[in-house]
């Protein structure tokens, strides 16, 4: 239970600092709508792939 807790904790965090990085990284050059949509996308896509990982994980301890 505990590594549940943690892991899910690093998911947030890592979705939290991907989304901040891509508005640190072009805040300012694009339209406010337009940044909105692009971390919408990113954090999007981090979230699928966070996903698979932890499906992989819970897939690989099953077979133990």
């Amino acid at each position: 239970m505990k590594e549940i807790i943690i892991l899910a904790s690093v998911a947030v965090s890592s979705i939290f600092i991907l989304g901040y990085s891509i508005h640190m990284l072009i805040g300012g050059l694009v339209s406010e709508t337009t940044e909105q949509w692009i971390i919408a996308g990113a954090c999007l896509i981090g979230v699928v792939v966070l996903t698979f990982m932890g499906w992989d994980i819970i897939r690989r301890r099953r077979r133990r």
